[in-house]
């Protein structure tokens, strides 16, 4: 039977989050090992995101928006906005620095930003592969639309679909926008799956899930009824028989390579950004 994970709250360089993934009662779905929702926030001018930069091991970081924009840099030189539709899909391996902010004229006028990030865990044999950045427009992800439901493949594979952006396991992230009545299968009955409607609610085996709740499927759980117009996430893949550590923004199979990456971020051994190297998250 589904249930909800229930998220905790924090602030990010001033953007609320509600933080599900890892949970006490779940700590990954698939190889998604973190799931922020981020706002929906609304800033003065003169203020909003500011998250120095800060480094990754043993991960890939996907980010996708619903409103506004947030600016990526990062170490290997990439200097670029996200858009809603839009994926960033940044590889960390064996180490990279990024920071989230925005650009001079959404800084300089009232603004707003929600949307979702998430960490996709590398399987244990591709940990420390060079890390690489990926920016995909909303117009090269596959779409279909049919009876009523229209879905974007953010990332992955599922129902035929696959998406560009290279990922390095067994895994499905997708859009979907469907109307009252409809009915969704899911992907793949063997995967981990779990749902986060963006808005309107849904009933699974009878029972309704409203917007904003983090609902992980289970065995059985194969279908997805709209019980109103709705807007959802639904995510995951092949399970991980080992779960990986994380702490702090590092990933790893190995908790001396996360005390390695500890010590080097304290001793100033990452790679920093370009252009963006004057502040940083200490440890």
């Amino acid at each position: 039977m589904a249930k909800v994970l229930k998220a905790t709250v924090h602030d990010i360089g001033g953007l609320n989050v509600k933080r599900v993934l890892p949970h006490q009662e779940k700590r990954m779905v698939g190889p998604f090992i973190f799931f922020d929702q981020m706002g929906p926030n609304t800033f003065p001018a003169g203020q909003g995101i500011n998250v120095k930069p800060h480094p990754h091991i043993g991960l890939s970081t996907l980010t996708y928006l619903f409103d506004g924009s947030i600016l990526h840099r990062d170490s290997l030189g990439n200097n670029l906005e996200i858009h809603p539709g839009d994926v960033n899909w940044m590889t960390a391996g064996s180490g990279i620095v990024h920071s989230e902010r925005e650009c001079f004229e959404v800084r300089a006028n009232p603004h707003s930003v929600s949307g979702l990030q998430c960490w996709i865990a590398l399987p244990e044999a591709m940990a420390e592969l060079a890390p690489s950045f990926t920016h995909v427009k909303k117009q090269q992800l596959p779409h279909s639309t049919h009876e009523g439901v229209m879905m974007r493949l953010v990332a992955g594979d599922a129902y035929g679909l696959s998406s560009p952006i290279k990922t390095y396991s067994p895994m499905f992230y997708i859009d979907v926008i469907a109307s009252k009545g409809s009915v969704v299968e899911v992907p793949d009955q063997q995967q981990e799956t779990a749902i986060f409607p963006i808005y309107g609610s849904v009933i699974i085996n009878g029972e309704t899930f409203t917007a904003n709740e983090f609902i992980l499927l289970e065995q059985g759980d194969t279908e997805i009824t709209l019980a109103e117009d709705s807007r959802f996430v639904m995510l995951g893949g092949d399970k991980f028989e080992q779960v990986p550590f994380i702490h702090w923004n590092f990933v790893s199979f190995s908790k001396e390579r996360i005390t390695q990456a500890k010590d080097d971020w304290k001793n100033r051994r990452f790679p920093t950004i370009p252009g963006d190297d004057k502040e940083f998250i200490s440890i």
